[in-house]
């Protein structure tokens, strides 16, 4: 087994090539034309994910509003306080107008005049869904046009991801599988989940990532979806929940591996399986036009079939069975029921779903899938054994 600290020296930094200013442009072009198509004149993109997706600019939210006005035609026009135009000036990959305000002055006036100032078709503005209620209620007052959610417009084309964001989400899944190898092979006797947190960010830094959160936990606790508020130490026979993620040029990987630390009882490994059997059957339900729902049915079934739930009653599955994934760690597709979402290639989604059985234990098995044209292929290859989690088939 290796320690901790000798796998840190063995590991080193990864690369791939970030999103191009070209794929930028040519996001803003579908959006455009995805506007005309439903009437809006311009979209509203505040400073979060969707405003990094489309225009490659990463501003931190704050009490002043800061962001891009998008028309269905011509340039981008970004509001910006004064007082923070160098900098922006400096961050900008698309060229366009700058509106700005002083401390003094209303900024949404401006944004109105700006959007008044737009010669381009369509009516009112679409508002980033990110935006927060107080700048969304102040837009929706001081503009002489309707305001609606740009919601639609949005994920009509985040959640069908590019070859190059297919990539990177790749080389991160990459690094963090090899975290997760490490873990699996560095746990002792007396370790705290914190000291494997720790361990946890620093793999990634030193592949070069940005940590984005570890959750680790022992025994009990790892009946708990989103773990207890108190550390554990690590015992022989504890079941053992891994969860992780990390940032690449702004996108994200997402894997949890759970196991036992020593021999597994016979119950560990009838839990065990019977998660492993759920995530393989998500997994192939997971088929070109299916509805997202249909992937937590198949997976929610089997563990119905074994006597577990019904429905999110525990023991059971007590959440949806997945997310989508890219800039935001949770995002748009969501694999749960109600959702008749059709998948179509370039959707990227986890398949987790965990079985909980509070006050004994929990087992989740995490890996991310994205669609192609004939199915779906996984990121990271998903356990096999309970014995030997990370062995290949």
């Amino acid at each position: 087994m290796t320690d901790f600290q000798t796998a840190l020296r063995g590991l080193t930094p990864v690369s791939a090539p970030a999103i191009t200013t070209g794929e930028h442009a040519a996001r803003i072009a579908r959006l455009q034309a995805d506007m005309r198509i439903r009437g809006a004149k311009a979209v509203w993109l505040d400073a979060s994910s969707s405003l990094t997706y489309f225009t490659g600019l990463t501003l931190g939210l704050s009490e002043r509003i800061h962001g891009a006005l998008i028309p269905s035609d011509g340039a981008i026009r970004y509001l910006s306080p004064t007082f923070e135009r160098p900098k922006l000036d400096s961050l900008i990959r698309l060229p366009g107008e700058v509106l700005v305000w002083e401390e003094d002055e209303d900024p949404f006036a401006i944004l109105a005049a700006g959007l008044a100032g737009i010669a381009a078709p369509g009516t009112g503005l679409a508002v980033d869904p990110a935006t927060p209620f107080v700048f969304a209620d102040r837009m929706a007052r001081a503009l002489a046009a309707p305001v609606i959610s740009a919601q639609p417009l949005i994920v009509a084309q985040r959640q069908v991801k590019s070859a190059n964001e297919i990539a990177l989400i790749q080389t991160a899944m990459d690094a963090s599988l090899l975290v997760q190898r490490a873990v699996w092979a560095g746990l002792r006797p007396g370790m705290s989940t914190t000291d494997v947190a720790a361990f946890i960010d620093e793999a990634h830094q030193a592949q070069g990532l940005k940590p984005l959160f570890a959750a680790v936990q022992f025994g009990e606790a790892t009946a708990y979806p989103h773990g207890v508020p108190h550390p554990q130490i690590l015992a022989e026979g504890d079941m053992v929940l891994v969860d992780m993620g990390a940032i690449l040029h702004g996108y994200r990987s997402d894997i949890t591996r759970s196991y036992v630390f020593g021999t597994p009882t016979p119950r560990q490994r009838q839990l065990w399986e019977l998660e492993r059997q759920a995530q393989a059957a998500a997994f192939a339900a997971a088929r070109p036009g299916a509805p997202c729902s249909a992937v937590d049915a198949a997976a929610r079934g089997v563990l119905e079939d074994a006597g577990f739930g019904p429905g999110y009653a525990v023991p059971g599955l007590p959440h949806r069975t997945g997310h989508g994934l890219g800039l935001d760690i949770h995002e748009e597709p969501w694999i749960v029921a109600g959702n008749d979402t059709p998948l179509e290639p370039g959707m990227c989604f986890s398949i987790e779903p965990m079985l909980c059985v509070y006050g004994e234990c929990g087992v989740r098995l995490e890996d991310i899938a994205y669609m192609t044209d004939s199915g779906p292929r996984w990121f990271s290859a998903p356990a096999a054994t309970l014995d030997d989690p990370f062995a290949t088939t």
